[in-house]
């Protein structure tokens, strides 16, 4: 097979900037600084119609810095986020990388348990929350449960337009929880109440770390990738590099939550660095997504294939005028054929295909957006990502011509390591490529299909099944709305293939029904014992289906 970065070099290459760019090095904060200069009044911000312009968020990224400084933190202190998609976020992501802090994100739905661990495996000294009822009773446990030194509370009513502010106190008050009298807490507004100037140290965008975020994993306790501002700038710089039209209207919903990598690329950073509006949503709400995309006229929905999945099931779909959207950008788990056409065929948009992690700062590859991509692919790397695939059980050399293999990556945006883990960079790390855990194959144009996890794959009597390959077959059934096979412990075979699904609202299918059209679709090796249908899968925080927490509920009985 042709060598494919000679493909990428060449007229092949599908995204509009060259494969070869070269991203120079650049901070978060000089990154964002920029944007606001030259679009000032332009609103970076539409958070349930009230909007905040760039110059206004600099401003409030500016106070947030000065009133950590003032409180005794600076370069280096690791300080929290414990933030839905909210304003507040982005005033202090960008006021703690102003400060040469470094934020660690934290998910909202974390119990105080994972919470506690995160905050003392990184160190954090401070946390951003807010005074909802979900978040605060869990922070100030965390704060006199771990070392963390302070709490800064924010208030979602101050950030909403009058009259919901308004609504919000009266009718929803019992959602939220009244801040203590308690010297370790201080209200946002007391901490950006200052004019905002002051010196701050420069940050050197190859070392310093802008983020630690702390992976899903597949197996064990998450370890923090340590992303440098360089990683952050530069993939947002990549992502911004793939549209067609780079100057031409640009307003994302902002569903996809900011504290995951995902978003925090594609959503945030990338839309900083384009210039453009983020229409902020706190949370993913099928009919919110559909009155906000028509009442902002958004281009663009960055979603997991499950939230597609969601909103093709609305009933208010049918009714809703989408065609100001223009890409629909699709990760986190393998986008299903039929997912992609119905969502397409309802809305207009293009569905496109991507791949990334954490330790990627978010994006490796992605299938172009004015042009034809391939189906069941995560496209071409972006540019100024190498690709390659290495054998799957020795990553220090080459797989057998014409087998799949592990997907390593190199490029601007890898990480810089995890925190506090040389043992798993050692074991991530081959001769400087990123070990990604995932099987891939590489076409005759340079397309990257990923196959399965390394550790997904169900051994069957020495047999390698690759699980996505049965759920692939699984959604092409009409009642079938989501699908997940795991391996489960079988005496004579070693590991048994079993499909668990949920069905389709109005279709109805039994188990036998569905083994029996299934089994015959595949080899011998992968035919599944049974099916379960359920009423629910397992999803992860931002909503895709969790392998591994199946697998937990069925080794517990469930």
């Amino acid at each position: 097979m042709t060598d494919p970065e000679e493909i990428w070099r060449g007229a092949a290459y599908r995204h509009p900037t060259p494969w070869t760019t070269e991203f120079p090095p650049l901070s978060l904060s000089a990154m964002f600084e920029q944007s606001a200069a030259r679009h000032a009044d332009k609103p970076l911000i539409d958070f349930l119609g009230r909007h905040y312009s760039y110059a206004e968020t600099l401003d409030g990224a500016n106070r947030v810095a000065a009133g950590l400084k003032a409180l005794g933190y600076g370069p280096g202190d690791r300080i929290g986020l414990f933030l839905p998609n909210v304003p507040h976020y982005l005033a202090a992501y960008f006021g703690i990388l102003k400060l040469g802090a470094t934020v660690v994100n934290f998910s909202p739905l974390y119990t105080v348990e994972e919470l506690a661990h995160q905050v003392e495996d990184s160190g954090t000294r401070a946390l951003f929350t807010l005074s909802a009822s979900a978040l605060l009773p869990t922070a100030l446990k965390v704060l006199d449960q771990s070392s963390v030194e302070r709490l800064i509370v924010g208030s979602v009513a101050g950030v909403l337009p009058a009259a919901k502010s308004l609504f919000y106190r009266l009718f929803r008050g019992r959602e939220t929880t009244k801040r203590p009298d308690d010297p370790r807490i201080i209200a946002f507004s007391q901490l950006i109440a200052n004019d905002g100037t002051g010196d701050h140290t420069a940050v050197d965008p190859l070392k310093d770390v802008a983020v630690i975020q702390y992976t899903g994993g597949t197996t064990g306790t998450p370890k923090g990738a340590m992303l440098t501002h360089q990683n952050l700038s530069a993939n947002a710089r990549q992502v911004e590099g793939m549209d067609p039209d780079p100057g031409g209207e640009d307003r994302i919903i902002g569903v996809l939550p900011l504290f995951h990598v995902f978003a925090n690329t594609c959503v945030m950073n990338r839309t900083v660095a384009n210039g453009g509006t983020i229409v902020l949503l706190p949370r993913f709400d099928g009919g919110q997504v559909l009155a906000a995309i028509q009442r902002t006229r958004a281009t663009a929905l960055p979603g997991v294939p499950t939230m597609y999945q969601a909103l093709l099931s609305h009933p208010k779909l049918a009714g809703a005028d989408l065609s100001s959207l223009k890409y629909c950008i699709s990760g986190g788990a393998p986008l299903p054929a039929e997912v992609k056409a119905k969502f397409e065929a309802a809305t207009g948009a293009r569905v496109i295909e991507g791949y990334g992690l954490s330790e990627s700062s978010g994006v490796v590859s992605c299938n172009p957006y004015a042009v034809d991509g391939k189906l069941g692919t995560i496209g071409q790397p972006i540019p100024g990502t190498h690709v390659r695939l290495v054998d799957k059980e020795d990553p220090t050399r080459a797989p057998p011509d014409g087998e799949s293999g592990e997907i390593v990556v190199r490029g601007p945006q890898i990480m810089k390591g995890y925190w506090n883990r040389p043992d798993a960079d050692a074991e991530v790390f081959v001769d400087g490529w990123l070990r990604t855990g995932d099987v891939g194959e590489i076409d005759g144009e340079g397309f990257i299909r990923v196959v399965d996890r390394l550790k997904d794959m169900i051994a069957v009597s020495g047999f390698k099944v690759f699980p996505s390959q049965i759920e692939a077959v699984l959604y092409k059934h009409p009642a079938v709305k989501e699908a997940l096979v795991i391996g489960v412990p079988d005496a004579y075979r070693g590991e048994q293939p079993r499909a668990y699904v949920t069905l389709n609202d109005g279709m109805a299918a039994t188990p036998e029904e569905l083994k029996d059209w299934l089994n015959p679709q595949l080899g011998h090796h992968e035919r599944i014992d049974r099916v379960d249908i359920r009423l629910t899968l397992p999803k992860t925080l931002v909503g895709k289906l969790s392998r591994k927490e199946l697998v937990a509920e069925v080794k517990a009985g469930g």
